[in-house]
């Protein structure tokens, strides 16, 4: 009798990576770096400046008896320390307003509950339908134009946290227009990404690395960009291929099931043929000015979280009188706030999964180089044992591993600032020049935002999705081995051309 292998959810694949974490504590010394600052410019011509580790400085936490101390982490620790049981707690409250934990769970419920709002109105299955009946099949050629917009995104201002708005509205569009949530993903998320791993001037990533490292920011751009080209015609071609096959066959999709509460609502839409009204269109001009008013604010402002997430309540606030106003789908005022409550319940499941993932790095000890970690040893260890390799050889080893320390360090910025100190003085012990360093930093850092299960974005991305990590997982992985196959190549020809 044959026992179907059910995928475990992925709360319990988190619990099982901690588990694995807290192994690690007691088997791997902790050791930390000395610290120093370091000079950068910015593309915009600002100098800042950032605390980095020191090259060869790397030592071990001794123990009393003078030998490499392990500090295995507790199953409980009281007064807010780290233990096994402490880390769904300790990693939602991690972090502060800009960024993970705390700031991007708040981000995800906020913007969940103000497009709870939008959707209330109706105005988005409105447009949906009014576009379709108006396209009458060419809706095909929007795939590629969107994701080209979004790589081109992800290479510009570093597109990251804003897909997940993106991706409320894409999602279900995608869904009634006979593909799925597979692609809406990857005309929303996967292609920020490629951008942003093959980007020529991201600020988050390219401009730190490069600064960190000591070459100049935004030099070797031509490069980057030949590579940006490739690597968005690629995702262009795959997303099409894949969209067509699930537009032929819609159960050979792995979100076929998951993707039903989004075709129903869709056909309940359609056979009640709502009318495309006026206050619909004030709705979604809303949205569109809204959405053009961030990316200003990203690209002339640098606004982040804290002023995206109140750019959304306003969009979500001013759609819902608009809704009032025109009685759009019967709203009465308190529907406003019962809108935003439900639209930030169904998210609550993906924001709880976004401290999770961060208290395994928690359990680990944390991303401070100059405090001790389990993380600073793995670090050193990769170091010292490139010493000796051919150059090509050691540049793929070094975008290996900064491909699997993502899983760690999923903030762009923060893996520069980390790994790059130790992997550009490397660089030319070994022959590999620092741009190529940098470029093993980029591509393993971007490509691999894509399947770890502890990118905040991305668990918010699936949880919209209303897609398990496991199914996800099971999907990206062909994808991935080929992203990682065409950025290996990318790598070992940078060394081979000497690239700079």
């Amino acid at each position: 009798m044959k026992k179907n292998f059910k995928m475990p959810d992925t709360y319990i694949i988190i619990f099982f990576v901690v588990l694995f974490s807290a192994f690690l504590t007691y088997v791997v010394p902790v050791g930390s770096f000395d610290m120093h600052k370091v000079s950068y410019v910015t593309d915009s011509g600002v100098a800042k400046t950032r605390v980095v580790p020191v090259p060869g400085s790397f030592h071990f936490e001794l123990n009393t008896k003078g030998e490499p101390l392990k500090k295995g982490v507790p199953f409980f620790a009281p007064g807010g320390n780290i233990g096994i049981s402490n880390y769904v707690f300790e990693g939602i409250v991690s972090g502060d307003k800009w960024g993970t934990a705390v700031g991007i769970i708040a981000f995800i419920l906020i913007t969940g509950g103000s497009f709870g709002i939008i959707l209330r109105t109706k105005a988005v299955e409105a447009g949906i339908l009014h576009m379709i009946k108006k396209t009458k099949g060419s809706e095909f050629l929007l795939l590629p134009l969107v994701f080209v917009l979004f790589s081109l995104g992800g290479a510009v201002f570093g597109m990251g946290e804003e897909a997940i708005p993106f991706a409320m509205i894409l999602i279900p569009i995608v869904v009634g227009m006979g593909y799925d949530s597979i692609t809406g993903i990857l005309i929303c998320y996967i292609s920020t990404q490629i951008g942003f791993a093959t980007s020529w001037m991201n600020p988050f990533s390219v401009a730190i690395a490069q600064g960190v490292a000591g070459i100049p920011v935004l030099s070797g751009a031509m490069f980057r960009i030949v590579m940006w080209v490739f690597f968005t015609g690629f995702g262009v071609v795959y997303t099409m291929r894949y969209a067509k096959r699930v537009k032929e066959n819609p159960q050979s999709s792995i979100a076929y099931e998951s993707d039903a509460e989004f075709r129903e609502d869709f056909n309940e839409d359609e056979q009640e043929e709502i009318p495309f009204k006026f206050g619909h269109k004030l709705v979604l001009l809303v949205l569109v000015l809204g959405m053009a008013w961030i990316i200003y604010g990203v690209v002339g402002f640098g606004y982040y979280i804290p002023e995206i997430a109140t750019q959304f309540v306003i969009m979500g606030v001013v759609a819902g009188i608009i809704g009032v106003i025109f009685k759009l789908n019967n709203m009465c005022a308190n529907d406003i706030a019962i809108s935003f409550r439900k639209g930030a319940e169904e998210l609550v499941g993906a924001a709880i999964i976004v401290g999770m993932a961060k208290g395994i790095v928690l359990v680990l000890g944390g991303t401070d180089a100059g405090n001790p970690t389990v993380l600073n040893t793995v670090l050193n260890y990769v170091a010292e044992g490139l010493h000796g390799m051919p150059a090509a050889i050691s540049a793929w080893v070094m975008y290996i591993f900064q491909s699997c320390f993502n899983f760690f360090v999923v903030s762009g910025s923060g893996q520069a600032a980390l790994t790059m100190p130790i992997m550009a003085p490397l660089s030319d012990l070994v022959g590999v020049p620092r741009q190529v360093a940098v470029l093993a930093f980029q591509l393993g850092d971007g490509f691999t935002n894509l399947i770890v299960p502890t990118s905040g974005i991305l668990m918010a991305i699936l949880g919209i999705a209303k897609i398990d990590w496991g199914k996800w997982a099971k999907y990206q992985i062909k994808f991935q081995l080929l992203l990682f196959l065409f950025g290996s190549l990318f790598v070992i020809g940078g060394v081979l051309i000497n690239y700079q």
